[in-house]
């Protein structure tokens, strides 16, 4: 992708978070092109939902620089936020309020000025209407996803974050919140920023992946990219090898290659 066309949403360099004596970020870089779909792919404890947590201006780093559509988050987040959203079925909306109250309060909340149209508009999108009504916290999990999808695109942000978009969906409904996240980006124009568990899900959406342990950003590439340097046959095996502490350069230090340590630099430039 052409940066001078493309310029970055999101650019982030030096981030490092710690949490008393623990580093959750160490020192990362990267950045994200204007309509495109990147990854953070890692473990539990990896440090991606610090990242997410970061950009969304709810942590504030040790270090570092973050800047969002052209803002620095860490000053002037305020002008970028109206432009972003966050999904995740792990961030409960009040349970009490039916699915309908929940979107109207929160499309107000983003200063929506067609609040019913819109609404309305996602509920037919994402197939809601049987539980338009329905108490959200009598949802099962898969309906609380497509709520959480919902609440994410009410206001058509620029930059949206995900955190496993389609956890506990049915395969044929995951399937179709794909293909929904897909006619999306094209329709807009706009940067997805993913943190998912499921690699089928990642080949197919994301142009980047950047893939962390324990606070680093070890390797990346595209998925195809990947996938070939680490001669394997899909992006799940390329992380179950650097999950398992075997980076290329790892790997080329175990079988007496010439790997050696560094991080990101060293894994970029080695060759199978």
């Amino acid at each position: 992708m052409n940066d001078a066309l493309h310029p970055p949403v999101v650019a982030v360099a030096g981030l490092t978070k710690r949490f008393g004596a623990v580093t959750a970020v160490d020192d990362i870089a990267f950045t994200v092109a204007e309509g495109s779909t990147a990854a953070l792919l890692g473990g539990n404890g990896a440090g991606k939902t610090t990242t997410l947590s970061i950009l969304l201006g709810l942590l504030l780093p040790d270090s570092g620089t973050v800047t969002v559509l052209g803002e620095d988050m860490l000053r002037n987040r305020y002008r970028a936020l109206p432009h972003m959203n966050f999904s995740s079925p792990y961030v409960d909306l009040p349970h009490r309020l039916s699915v309908a109250e929940n979107l109207t309060v929160y499309a107000n909340l983003y200063g929506l000025e067609n609040v019913r149209e819109r609404t309305l508009e996602l509920v037919r999108d994402l197939d809601m209407e049987p539980f338009l009504n329905r108490p959200t916290g009598n949802l099962s999990a898969g309906q609380r996803t497509r709520v959480a999808l919902a609440k994410a695109l009410l206001n058509e942000p620029r930059l949206l974050l995900m955190d496993e978009p389609t956890a506990s969906l049915d395969p044929d409904t995951a399937d179709w919140v794909r293909g929904y996240i897909e006619a999306y980006r094209a329709r807009t124009g706009a940067t997805i920023l993913l943190a998912s568990h499921n690699m089928a899900e990642v080949e197919r959406l994301c142009d980047q992946v950047m893939i962390m342990r324990d606070g680093v950003i070890v390797d990346r590439g595209t998925p195809r990219g990947l996938i070939e340097r680490y001669r394997r046959r899909d992006l799940e095996e390329v992380f179950l090898d650097i999950a398992r502490h075997r980076t290329l350069a790892e790997r080329a230090a175990e079988s007496g290659g010439n790997g050696g340590s560094g991080g990101d630099r060293d894994a970029l430039s080695a060759a199978p």
